[in-house]
């Protein structure tokens, strides 16, 4: 074996306190998002136009918030998540300057906490990875944590260090960008008429429509993002595996439920914060993936009266429709549909 390829890093490799400068930068271009919204078909106005997002405030429309946080993300996994058994947990996530087509991306991440399993053959890293533009600006940070194999199974545990994360991200610590604003939204064009004011805690939302998984474009999806992950793309070795086919990268099912997202939050124009996401089951090609959501908290931003900001739990589920908005049994255990259950913060005008 050549000691020229990278073998990715094991869960022995990892020190609380490390940096991690990841490969490679990546200039987001125009096709990228049309490749994006072929694969997810979201229509969210501020996203899709550049004449809407000029009317408010943008330079032209933005990259989608959810294909930054891919972009993002996927320069991490060769480093942190090449090896891993799972994509655990997401928390304290703040989306900041808007991305456009031409801008070029790159992450660096930070070990912020280590713990060994009981079993001694993997353990859960948890990092933090921030993304930047080419002018060194901030586009989005977040923590995550995910259980990694070890290769040495002698290494000795490290001490046990777990970062104390928030459960969500405070209003006053959202990042509104720099000339956003909401007054002249046109709910027309946008193709609904509920803004900020209409919604209520508690309130839950059936998304109502399906998309079936096809192998083809989940690599398609995953490789647009370079994520690297083995269990993606390798159905030899996956045969071997203990689901034995491929896996689904988890933000793949966060896009559909974005996208399906749609019919009911219209106007969720754009994600502010990420709070809190498990991966709760694994998906694969074939499954039917339905959505539904429920508004946690609903908050003023200080000094605006154009924009508000909704916390939102969505759930999404494989081949279960979200009639009756399956969630857990009384064990408090996930139903057996349920695969990601996601908690963010969106910014959406409000009535003037």
């Amino acid at each position: 074996m050549s000691a020229k390829t990278n073998p990715g890093n094991f869960f022995e490799d990892f020190r609380v306190g490390q940096e991690i400068v990841h490969a490679t930068p990546r200039t987001v271009s125009e096709g990228d998002v049309a490749l994006y919204t072929a694969l997810y078909g979201g229509r969210f106005a501020l996203a899709s136009s550049d004449e809407f997002a000029r009317s408010m405030g943008f330079e032209r429309a933005p990259i989608d918030s959810v294909l930054v946080f891919h972009v993002v993300f996927g320069k991490t996994v060769p480093d942190i998540s090449l090896n891993a058994v799972a994509n655990l947990g997401y928390a304290a996530g703040r989306f900041a300057a808007p991305v456009y087509p031409g801008d070029t991306l790159s992450t660096r991440s930070e070990v912020i906490g280590l713990r060994e399993n009981k079993d001694g053959r993997s353990g859960i890293v948890y990092v933090r990875s921030t993304g930047r533009n080419q002018n060194g600006d901030m586009v989005l940070d977040y923590a995550r944590w995910v259980m990694v194999r070890k290769n040495n199974l002698d290494a000795p545990a490290p001490e046990d260090t777990v970062p104390d994360l928030p459960k969500a991200v405070a209003v006053g610590d959202l990042i509104v960008p720099e000339g956003f604003r909401g007054s002249s939204y046109d709910t027309a064009l946008a193709g609904s008429a509920h803004l900020w004011d209409d919604y209520q805690v508690g309130e839950r939302i059936d998304h109502v429509d399906g998309t079936t998984i096809e192998e083809a474009e989940h690599m398609m999806a995953t490789r647009l993002y370079q994520n690297t992950a083995k269990v993606h793309f390798d159905e030899y070795k996956q045969k071997h595996s203990r689901f034995g086919r491929r896996l689904i990268y988890g933000g793949h099912i966060i896009s559909i439920a974005r996208a399906l997202s749609f019919n009911g939050l219209a106007n969720a124009v754009t994600l502010a914060a990420i709070n809190g996401g498990r991966h709760v089951a694994p998906t694969f090609a074939g499954h039917t993936v339905y959505a539904w959501s429920e508004v946690l908290d609903k908050m003023a931003l200080p000094g605006r009266d154009d924009l508000g900001a909704l916390r939102l739990r969505t759930v999404a589920t494989t081949n279960q429709p979200c009639e009756d908005f399956p969630d857990k049994n009384e064990d408090g255990r996930y139903v057996p549909s349920v695969v990601l259950d996601f908690d963010y913060t969106v910014l959406m005008p409000r009535r003037s």
